[in-house]
């Protein structure tokens, strides 16, 4: 190996990029009815949450995945992995091989209904996109991600967002306020096809309405009204969760029990959410929901929470 050589592999060595993403809430998640390519159309009010998956890039000699931190051995480290797709996709954009160690480290619930994977999409593309100097715009690293998965470009964005089409047509939402949560995190996950499939079945022969958000809710996170919000908050899969996790009943209502303005599950689940209206509530009903036995663990969160930044980035 030339000196050349020599210095730029020690230069590719040193090179190191660091992104933080958040986890997300579903505030409201309405459904329509089975579109002919087996997608919904969705109104789905996101609001990002103070629970954040870091993911690391390096140079590599070929693409890898390695994931730490809680359920670390749920998470696929082949090219399924969002994050590893992430990469392929920005690296066959611009002609380049998409040579990589991506390192996850989870604490967003996995298979959790907080789109924990689609943050990993999100971190891992502009870990990626600021490693390689690209220089892409927020536009250009948008589109990539609704090739990804509905949930990815709202990972990226953060804050609060209403989701149209399948949820990866956002229009942001101000935020007059901070709200403050409790996720209880349940034994195994929910797969959302199948939640989906069974919305379907729940919904089969009814007159499943066109999806809208609602301007209660959105007037709710606009004043920063968290009385308002706990009225409006709604998920239409809730009953499809709760149809095959029929468990996360008891979660709910031990939740509420202890004090919580509000409960629902998260997205497609198994995770429930909690809204209080303080810290100090949220301190007391995630030691409640604890106590409970009715989950494997609780985390209190606030929001809204900034989307995927880069948080460290060597040389």
């Amino acid at each position: 190996m030339s000196v050349e050589e020599q210095a730029q592999a020690a230069e590719q060595a040193q090179a190191e990029v660091r992104v933080r993403v958040p986890a997300k809430v579903n505030t409201q998640l309405a459904v329509g009815a089975a579109r002919p390519d087996g997608f919904h159309d969705l109104a789905n009010v996101f609001l990002a949450v103070g629970l954040y998956d870091e993911i690391t890039v390096t140079p590599a000699d070929e693409l890898r995945v390695t994931c730490s931190g809680p359920d670390a051995g749920q998470v696929p480290l082949d090219a399924t992995n969002l994050a590893a797709r992430a990469a392929i996709a920005l690296a066959e954009r611009h002609g380049i091989d998409p040579h990589v160690h991506i390192h996850i480290a989870k604490d967003i619930p996995v298979a959790g209904g907080m789109a924990g994977g689609s943050a990993d999409g999100a971190g891992a593309l502009l870990a990626c996109d600021t490693l390689w100097s690209l220089g892409s715009s927020r536009d250009e690293l948008l589109a990539i991600c609704a090739e990804l998965g509905s949930d990815v470009p709202f990972s990226l964005i953060g804050g609060a967002a209403l989701g149209t089409g399948r949820g990866e047509q956002l229009t942001a939402l101000d935020v007059g306020g901070d709200f403050h949560w409790v996720f209880a995190v349940a034994d195994g996950g929910l797969s959302t096809p199948t939640v989906f499939r069974e919305f379907d079945r729940l919904t089969e022969g009814t007159d499943v309405p066109a999806p809208a958000a609602d301007p209660a809710l959105l007037d709710a996170l606009r004043t920063g009204d968290v009385t308002a919000l706990a009225d409006a908050l709604a998920n239409d899969l809730q009953p499809a969760a709760l149809s095959l996790r029929p468990s996360l009943a008891d979660t709910l209502a031990a939740g509420t029990a202890a004090g919580a303005l509000a409960a629902l599950v998260s997205g497609s689940g198994p995770t429930t959410a909690f809204l209080t209206k303080d810290p100090d509530t949220a301190a007391r009903v995630a030691q409640a929901l604890l106590a409970s036995g009715t989950c494997r663990t609780a985390r209190v969160a606030e929001s809204p929470a900034q989307g995927a930044t880069v948080i460290l980035r060597r040389p």
